[in-house]
């Protein structure tokens, strides 16, 4: 059983603590058996303090980050990190216990930690869009991107604040079992299996823009017409937008261009397909809005490394 560790650091944000736990120790296979096995540690096994009020108890020292497949750090406020930008001995030994190949997560301002320790220099990463400046002054190295949920940079994968730990570990378990154990683990949490946009709509502006110039609902129906032309010029049409202020707004709320945005929920679309029915290949593309089962198998490769065939051989027979 793959085994996720989470390192407390005092004092812990609770909140973004008790996201990894909760979420991976929620995704089951169709028989209803555990994929994930989650232990909370600290530096000792003593309790941890939170930023609101109470305490944490781990399960266990850190000589439990030498077992782990995957470790999750929360966000937190540790001084030595989040004020200096270095660790104390005492966090660097226990993160050299961590084995070599082990995925690495960082939630929130836990990216503090892994930036601290080196472990993000020359990578894409993000972090709360509050503290993206105070990232970029202590490790410039670092390749801080504070407009998106998180970053999947392969072996060290990185969420933006609170909230958007959530969607990262729903990105892991859809990574590792597919959509459909995702989605089992977001209904449970009564959560959207993804969200849209970055962290960009999250962003303090000047000046606020009114609702009524929102994309939001022709995202949404667009998701109801992904088998059919979705140009952009079709989309600005519904939203009642010409077509530069569509792709501006588009852009602001979303981070992505409408047309790489289309395309991943057309992607997603087909791994659902592929997951849940037995259908041709060439119509999942047609009914996803891909079109040809060699543009399935294009993007499919591009975005998970996989045939069709080997990703529903995979996917339906867990």
């Amino acid at each position: 059983m793959h085994r996720v560790v989470v390192l407390l650091l005092p004092p812990v944000v609770g909140f973004d603590a008790a996201i990894a736990p909760t979420l991976f120790s929620s995704a089951t296979d169709a028989d209803g058996n555990a994929l994930y096995e989650v232990v909370t540690c600290g530096l000792t096994g003593d309790r941890v303090a939170a930023t609101s009020g109470f305490d944490i108890v781990p399960s266990a020292g850190a000589a439990a980050l030498a077992t782990a497949d995957t470790v999750v750090i929360p966000g937190t406020r540790y001084p030595p990190a989040r004020i200096d930008g270095v660790l104390p001995s005492e966090v660097s030994a226990a993160l050299a216990l961590i084995r070599a190949g082990t995925r690495l997560v960082s939630i929130c301002t836990g990216a503090f930690i892994l930036a601290a320790a080196g472990l993000l220099d020359g990578r894409p990463a993000t972090t709360h869009w509050k503290f993206a400046d105070a990232m970029r002054r202590m490790h410039p190295e670092v390749l801080v991107d504070e407009n998106v949920l998180f970053v999947d940079d392969g072996d060290v994968l990185t969420s933006a604040g609170l909230a958007a730990g959530i969607d990262l570990c729903l990105h892991i378990i859809r990574r590792d079992h597919g959509a459909q154990v995702a989605n089992a683990v977001a209904r449970y949490c009564v959560v959207p299996p993804w969200r849209e946009g970055g962290q960009a709509q999250f962003i303090d502006r000047h000046v606020p823009t009114p609702d009524h110039y929102s994309t939001a609902s022709t995202r949404e129906w667009a998701l109801g017409h992904l088998d059919g032309e979705l140009t952009v010029k079709r989309l600005a049409r519904h939203a009642k937008m010409s077509a530069r202020t569509f792709n501006r707004r588009f852009r602001e709320e979303t981070g992505e261009s409408p047309g790489a945005w289309i395309r991943s929920r057309r992607v997603d679309r087909a791994r659902e397909l592929l997951e849940s029915r037995d259908l041709p290949i060439d119509e999942v593309a047609r009914l996803s809005g891909l079109g040809t089962g060699g543009n399935l198998r294009h993007h499919l490769r591009r975005g998970v490394g996989m045939s069709p065939s080997s990703y529903r051989k995979v996917y339906q027979g867990a």
